[in-house]
C-alpha cells in the first residue's frame, strides 16, 4: 500500500478530568472501538469500525462488544453515527435514556453490561429525523466522548456511518484511537470503499489491525453446504494489498437480524466473533495493552 503524507493532528488523552463541586473526577478508558459504515474499524485505545452498509456495520459493532463483554472485559459502545443511529434498539426492547450524576451525563448499560450512547437516546422518538450539518455533527461527537461520565471501560467501540465524512474524520482527530479494524464485503464494490476507508486511515496516521469480511458466505442449516451469495471472497487479496492480516470471515445469519429487531443482540451465541475479538486483543499495540 502507498505511504501517505504525515498528519500534524494531535491525538487527545485516554483519560479524561474534570472538576465538579471542588471534588476531582477521572474517567478511565483503557481501550477504545469505533465502528460504522466505514468499511474500517478501529480497536484498542479507541477501535473504530466503519462499513460498506449501514446494518452491516451495526450487526458488527455489537456483537464484537458483546465478544468482548463475554471475556470479562469492560465494554463501552459510542453510536457516532448521529443521523442515522441503531445502535440502542439493538441492545434495549424498551428503549433507554441517559441518566444525571454529580460527575455528569451516565451511559445507559445493557442487560449484559454494555454501556451505550446514541443520539436516539435523547430524541422523543426514535424515528426521528435529526437533520444537521457537519459542525453540529462533530459537536454531539466530541460532547459524547468528553461530557460523557463512561467510568472504567477496557475498550470503548465508536460506530461510524458510511464514508470518509465528518464524522470519521472528527472521530480521527478528536478521539485517542489505537487502531483500525476494516470491515468489507465479498463485492468488488465494497473493495473500492475499503481502499479509501485504508487510505484515510493511513492519512490520519491511525494504525489498521487488520481485516473482516462480513456476509461472506450462507452455510445451509440442513445440509451444511456453504454458498457465497455475494460473489468469491476476495478478502485474502485485500487484506494482503492493505499489508494487514485477515481476522475472520463471518456468514450470513438471519438470526442476527431477528435478534437486532427484538433488542436482544445479546443473546446471539457469537462464536465467529470469539476467535476475531481475541485476534484484535492480540493485534493492540503493547502500549494499549499495559495501559
Amino acid at each position: 500500500m502507498p505511504d501517505y503524507p504525515q498528519s500534524h493532528q494531535q491525538k487527545s488523552k485516554s483519560s479524561r478530568s474534570r472538576v465538579v463541586g471542588g471534588v476531582f473526577y477521572r474517567s478511565l478508558v483503557r481501550e477504545f472501538v469505533v465502528t460504522g459504515a466505514f468499511v474500517f474499524s478501529i480497536l484498542l485505545g479507541i477501535v473504530v469500525l466503519t462499513q460498506l452498509i449501514r446494518l452491516l456495520g451495526d450487526s458488527v459493532s455489537g456483537l464484537l462488544a458483546v465478544a468482548l463483554r463475554h471475556q470479562g472485559l469492560r465494554v463501552g459502545i459510542l453510536d457516532a453515527d448521529i443521523t442515522g443511529p441503531s445502535i440502542p434498539k439493538m441492545f434495549f426492547p424498551d428503549g433507554a435514556q441517559l441518566s444525571t450524576s454529580p460527575v455528569g451525563p451516565l451511559p445507559p448499560e445493557s442487560k449484559g453490561g454494555i454501556k451505550v450512547v446514541s443520539i436516539n437516546l435523547l430524541l422523543e422518538q426514535e424515528d426521528q429525523a435529526v437533520i444537521w450539518r457537519g459542525p453540529l455533527v462533530s459537536g454531539a461527537i466530541k460532547q459524547f466522548w468528553g461530557d460523557i461520565f463512561w467510568g472504567t471501560l477496557d475498550y470503548l467501540i465508536v460506530d461510524l456511518p458510511p464514508g470518509t465524512s465528518d464524522a470519521s474524520l472528527t472521530v480521527m482527530q478528536a478521539l485517542p484511537l489505537s487502531g483500525v479494524v476494516l470491515v468489507t464485503s465479498p463485492q468488488d464494490l465494497a473493495s473500492m470503499v475499503v481502499r479509501k476507508a485504508a487510505r484515510m486511515a493511513g492519512m490520519m496516521q491511525t494504525p489498521i489491525l487488520g481485516l473482516i469480511e462480513n456476509m461472506s458466505y450462507f452455510e445451509c442449516p440442513d445440509t451444511g453446504k456453504r454458498y457465497e451469495i455475494f460473489g468469491s471472497s476476495h478478502a485474502e487479496e485485500m487484506a494482503a494489498w492493505i499489508g494487514v492480516p485477515l481476522l475472520g470471515r463471518l456468514p450470513i445469519d438471519p438470526q442476527i437480524a431477528r435478534l437486532a429487531d427484538a433488542g436482544c443482540i445479546e443473546e446471539y451465541a457469537a462464536e465467529p466473533f470469539a476467535p476475531i475479538a481475541q485476534a484484535l486483543i492480540g493485534r493492540v499495540p503493547e502500549a494499549h495493552r499495559k495501559g
